[in-house]
């Protein structure tokens, strides 16, 4: 508030001097004419008259000024009150919203937003607005239309999952519309969802007048002969309310349309009802009446995992779950129970006693606030599951996959023709005079120990064991050849481009393991290997202990590789060395004479290009020592 100005400024303004003055000349003139009338008509005007005369125009003119000044005073001083007033109840007016935990927004003539208060932000996102901003005009037409009612204007905004009713309300006196939010999510909720509800949903007032039902509820409305409207009988209000007052106490039953239902109350006091919910029993009174009969085990637990009930044929499921009708079960095996449901009403778990495996069935029963396990006796299925498990272990350790799904599709004769297969041949150097010196037990261990190594590089790379002949072992990888064996790992995966690349790469590791075989077991053993690349015939010979065999030239040339190669040597053919030359390190061993080939060129397989090597060829001269 500004502080009243000085006498001095009131005095010297122009406009309060230009008054001073027309009221000192006009009253002056007045009382000097009213007071020297005899002066005047004589004509003449003695000195002794001129200072009255002067003071009759002062005394106006002072009096205007100091008038001016009181009044001045006066004005600022009930201006000052009043702007103090006002702006208290301005404070009072914006502080009392924030402190509202509902909406309360305010706009002005205009619709624009003037204040929001913080719960309000749920109605500002579904309006679109903040502070400032003026609301978009369907939603400034209805409220507008509260400036020309008594009534105050609702109307109703969603944002994301909640609902507000809104109150317009046009506030005279300031001139703004004051909108006032309730969240009716919750109303909404209870009065959409039993119409959704594919179960019996009746409502009752307090009182006990029927106020809803929903179609699901008709065979209880028909059977009570009821409408909404009408109290309900005075027997089931006196049930119904003892149920409400007593946890313990039986849920009213209903019967008609040739069903049985439960109606469970729960008190809704938010919005002044009491919400009755029909649980259909029907099958489970059939239920208790014929479980005692079923051949199979029928188990019941209750919503903490104590078993209700049992029929006699459970007597062995019930050792299975340790617990006989009245006990708790072990948190673990409850748990099982729960964990074989897994988020969904019905589930399945295994459980066995005294050599039995008992399929159980899991369901679980909302209406009843049970689970019920349904046993099948699946002992004769696990050994006959475990049987074809063992065969078919059995023979995918002789056949491909492919091939053994084959035979078991009915083929009988299977030749294929391979244009690109990759051969290994890997030879035990001198043992014929090894085995002299060994036990027949110790020479068994000793080749078991070595084909197992070979064994597990070939499920590494992904290739096919062919077959162990004697101290021979045999290899090959091929399109199709192996693949299920790889787990995951496709021929060729290694970045050196196919299956040869596969079969060398093993044919390193073999040297590799080898070398720390004889380090660990104190055995001097020593290994030929040869390798060739070409086309091949595979195919299964033989009805009865039959085998998965692959012939041609190119096994023929493998195989003179590995008997004319160097103990702890790598030999390969020329098309082996094109094929691998820009990913591996050959050492070029020259022309040598081949049984049935003449005069060919040969190669010794070294190591890998690459930096990340995991096999390495043993040095040769560690190879020949």
């Amino acid at each position: 508030m500004a502080a009243s100005p000085p006498w001095y400024r009131v005095v010297s303004d122009p406009g309060v001097l230009r008054r001073a003055v027309i009221t000192g000349v006009g009253v002056g003139t007045i009382l000097t004419i009213a007071n020297n009338t005899d002066v005047i008509q004589a004509g003449t005007m003695p000195e002794s008259r001129l200072l009255p005369i002067a003071v009759t125009y002062a005394v106006p003119f002072l009096v205007s000024l100091a008038s001016s000044v009181l009044a001045l005073r006066v004005e600022r001083r009930d201006q000052g009150q009043t702007t103090r007033l006002l702006e208290r109840e301005i404070e009072a007016i914006v502080r009392f919203p924030g402190q509202n935990p509902n909406p309360v927004m305010r706009l002005n003539r205009d619709g624009q937003v003037i204040y929001a208060n913080d719960s309000s932000r749920p109605v500002r996102g579904a309006l679109g607005v903040e502070v400032g901003d003026t609301l978009p005009t369907p939603w400034f037409e209805r409220v507008r239309t509260a400036q020309s009612t008594t009534d105050p204007v609702r109307f109703e905004v969603e944002h994301g999952r909640q609902t507000f009713a809104v109150l317009a309300v046009w506030v005279q006196d300031l001139g703004v519309y004051n909108l006032y939010g309730t969240d009716i999510t919750g109303a909404k909720v209870v009065e959409r969802f039993p119409d959704d509800n594919p179960n019996p949903v009746l409502r009752m007032s307090p009182e006990g007048q029927l106020l809803y039902a929903t179609a699901a509820s008709r065979p209880i409305i028909r059977a009570l002969a009821i409408e909404p409207g009408d109290p309900l009988p005075g027997d089931l209000l006196t049930a119904i309310q003892r149920a409400i007052d007593d946890d313990a106490a039986p849920t009213p039953e209903i019967a008609g349309d040739g069903r049985i239902f439960h109606l469970r109350p729960v008190v809704i006091p938010e919005f002044e009802f009491v919400n009755l919910y029909g649980i259909d029993v029907t099958a489970l009174k059939a239920v208790d009446k014929f479980p005692n009969e079923n051949p199979n085990p029928v188990v019941r637990l209750d919503r903490d995992g104590r078993v209700s009930y049992a029929n006699p044929a459970s007597e062995l499921l019930r050792r299975a779950l340790g617990a006989d009708v009245g006990d708790q079960l072990d948190p673990l095996t409850f748990q099982r129970v729960l964990d074989a449901l897994d988020g969904d009403a019905t589930g399945a778990l295994e459980l066995t006693a005294e050599g039995r495996v008992y399929e159980v069935r899991v369901v679980r029963v909302y209406e009843f606030e049970s689970i019920n396990l349904y046993g099948t006796d699946i002992t004769a299925a696990r050994q006959v599951e475990e049987l074809s498990a063992a065969n078919e272990k059995l023979l995918l350790s002789i056949l491909p996959p492919s091939i053994a799904e084959r035979l078991r599709g009915g083929e009988t004769v299977i030749a294929d023709r391979f244009d690109d297969m990759a051969v290994l041949f890997a030879d035990i150097v001198d043992f014929t005079a090894l085995s002299s010196r060994l036990a027949p037990i110790e020479v068994i261990e000793l080749l078991n120990e070595v084909f197992r190594m070979c064994d597990e590089l070939a499920e590494r790379y992904g290739l096919e064991k062919i077959k162990t002949v004697g101290d021979a072992y045999m290899v090959v990888g091929g399109p199709g050849l192996g693949d299920d064996r790889s787990n995951g790992r496709r021929p060729g995966s290694d970045g050196f481009g196919s299956h040869a690349a596969d079969v060398a790469s093993m044919a390193l590791a073999m040297l590799t393991e080898l070398a720390r075989f004889r380090e660990a077991s104190g055995h001097s053993i020593e290994v030929r290997i040869g390798m060739n690349v070409g086309p091949a015939v595979a195919g299964v010979i033989g009805l009865k202990k039959f085998i998965y065999d692959v012939w041609g030239d190119t096994v023929n040339t493998a195989s003179r590789m590995e008997s004319t190669g160097v103990p702890g040597r790598i030999q390969v053919t020329r098309e082996t060395y094109e094929r691998l030359c820009d990913d591996f390190e050959f050492e070029r061993r020259g022309p040598i004479e081949v049984k049935g080939k003449g005069t060919i060129e040969t190669w010794f397989l070294v190591g890998r290009r690459s930096n990340d090597i995991e096999e390495m060829a043993v040095p040769a001269a560690e190879a020949t020592a």
